[in-house]
């Protein structure tokens, strides 16, 4: 089994909304924006802040992207992560998530930032494992208002 996080480029911003929408189909709650990602608004992500692309044998399973917070360029706020169904329960995910923690040290990011929905609770644990923490007195600046807040979890990057 061969795995590669690769950047993506503007090239990818199709790519990238597909699998967004395959990832989330049937796992997150579908009044989600993600249900309806458009290329036009991953180039705006990837012109913005940037994204990663999981390979697995040469094919593309899943993705990441981040952006800086509006009111902070040092922090980054890391949205839409994805893994295709079929490849889910390998840990895949967790290489998505390294590659935006170890890009950010390479970049000065200050802190990363992340929203778990209140029906997806499990991966409060999952993310603490990566040292981030739950930050209830924060709001999450892309929130959805047709839904329920949900949980900002952080990590400081730089002391």
């Amino acid at each position: 089994m061969s795995i590669v996080v690769r950047a993506a480029t503007d090239e990818d911003a199709q790519l990238i909304a597909d699998l967004t929408r395959a990832a989330w189909a049937g796992k997150v709650n579908p009044t989600s924006s993600g249900h309806r990602e458009s290329a036009a608004h991953v180039s705006d992500h990837l012109r913005g802040g940037g994204g990663f692309i999981l390979m697995l044998d040469g094919e593309p399973v899943g993705s990441v992207r981040w952006g800086p917070h509006d009111h902070d360029p040092d922090i980054w706020e890391i949205l839409r992560m994805g893994v295709l169904p079929h490849c889910r329960g390998s840990k895949l995910s967790q290489h998505l998530l390294e590659a935006v923690i170890h890009h950010g040290l390479e970049c000065n990011a200050q802190e990363l930032r992340l929203a778990v929905r209140g029906d997806q609770r499990k991966l409060l644990d999952y993310y603490a494992a990566f040292e981030f923490e739950l930050a209830e007195e924060l709001e999450y600046s892309h929130a959805n208002p047709a839904e329920p807040a949900p949980m900002v979890m952080r990590r400081f990057l730089q002391d």
